[in-house]
């Protein structure tokens, strides 16, 4: 009977996998048409709009980035459920370096500072542990805008059981009494007018670390910061 129930519920998901794959996949057909002409009603017709016209049209041309961008989110995840695992040994505090180097260069002439605490080895998908740390460090560049000096410190908590990572920030925090929320698919704490984003990165963390059968969970205060947390089998255990 169990065996039964697990088998219709793969199925059941590996269905609403494709379906959202599908329809993800066919926005991008308007999606484009739309991008593209209002991108030719400002190369020929700039100079016949007004301020305002001029304006709405850069808030068509902001949207469908950001739609843009939230589809690719979207089939990131479907793709997360269906994507076989290719487990090997990771230097996680290489990784960690790199991704953040990354996430820095897309903000020049900001003062991002990363203390990065020695990290151990670890088991597991490298492209999408990968993937997993470059949400998280993005996030941490990005909440910490308001900072003269923003502060990024990476670390772990090595155990027999886990080990536990994380990602601290001086940036401006959440509301603690909504974290449960922060790994919900487009559930976001923050408008855009604040900071852009599709509401999907922290959803597909949650996806890659629960796909390694480990956990994530969220630390924070308003304007006092935030701290991200993964927990993952060390590398000994986990093979």
């Amino acid at each position: 009977m169990a065996k039964t129930r697990d088998a219709a519920l793969e199925a059941l998901n590996e269905e609403l996998n494709s379906l959202t794959y599908s329809i993800s996949h066919d926005l991008r057909g308007p999606l484009r048409a739309i991008g593209g002409f209002s991108d030719a009603i400002v190369e020929d017709y700039s100079d016949r709009l007004d301020d305002e016209g001029r304006q709405y049209l850069s808030l068509i041309q902001t949207n469908v980035r950001r739609m843009g961008r939230l589809i690719d989110d979207v089939l990131l995840l479907s793709r997360l459920s269906r994507k076989e695992l290719d487990p090997v040994e990771i230097g996680m505090e290489e990784l960690a370096r790199s991704v953040f180097a990354e996430a820095v260069a897309e903000e020049p002439g900001r003062e991002v500072r990363l203390d990065l605490d020695p990290l151990p080895m670890q088991w597991g998908d490298c492209p999408l542990l990968r993937e997993a740390w470059s949400r998280l460090l993005t996030n941490a560049v990005k909440f910490t805008r308001p900072r003269q000096v923003a502060v990024v410190h990476v670390g772990c908590r090595a155990g027999e059981k886990e080990n536990v990572y994380f990602v601290e920030d001086n940036g401006v925090g959440f509301d603690p009494r909504y974290a449960h929320r922060l790994f919900e698919l487009f559930q976001r704490l923050h408008s855009d007018d604040e900071f852009e984003g599709s509401g999907a990165g922290l959803a597909i963390v949650h996806r890659i670390i629960s796909r390694h059968g480990g956990r994530v969970w969220a630390e924070g205060e308003p304007d006092k910061g935030a701290t991200f947390y993964f927990a993952l089998k060390p590398a000994t255990s986990a093979k």
